[in-house]
């Protein structure tokens, strides 16, 4: 596996890979009108473009070597709260799951932020998606609960996680 920083080329590609992730990720979980809204509002060319442009915002794509293909992607921001970063995103398309990619993902998000003097990592994640399991498996904590207007009448009912690096 091989993580490589993501450019404006690559916005086509992001935006497939979230497509494939999040129907694998998110049926039966919201609707798959929400599923499209989302998509749209959280993964448009100009929305992906405008957290490219940010300093503070990376992208990473996660390359299979063995299969010379693109498997997934991460996106997290820097400086998003003092001494915070936030896990915005990482998805892996359903036909990687279980390789270790997630874990190994997660280790590089790690050794960034620790790299950046960031001292805490927070994500979102919904009550009713599995990943919540993986993450506390990486030594993520739930700190909190909110329900998010996201517009169009739709709601993200969310665990906060995060993790604290010891000093």
């Amino acid at each position: 596996m091989k993580l490589t920083a993501a450019t404006e080329k690559d916005i086509p590609l992001i935006r497939n890979l979230a497509k494939r992730s999040w129907e694998s990720a998110y049926t039966g979980i919201i609707s798959q009108d929400q599923i499209d809204y989302m998509l749209e509002k959280m993964y448009s060319e100009e929305e992906i473009l405008s957290q490219l442009q940010n300093p503070d915002y990376h992208y990473y794509l996660i390359f299979d070597e063995g299969n010379s293909s693109f498997e997934g992607f991460i996106g997290y921001e820097n400086n998003y709260e003092v001494g915070t970063t936030k896990l915005h995103r990482i998805y892996l398309v359903p036909e990687s799951k279980g390789k270790g990619f997630g874990k190994e993902t997660l280790n590089f998000l790690k050794d960034r932020v620790s790299e950046s003097g960031d001292e805490r990592i927070i994500l979102n994640v919904n009550k009713e998606n599995s990943a919540k399991k993986f993450y506390e498996s990486q030594g993520y904590r739930v700190y909190d609960e909110v329900v998010l207007d996201i517009g169009d009448n739709y709601f993200m009912d969310d665990y906060l996680m995060e993790y604290v690096f010891h000093k």
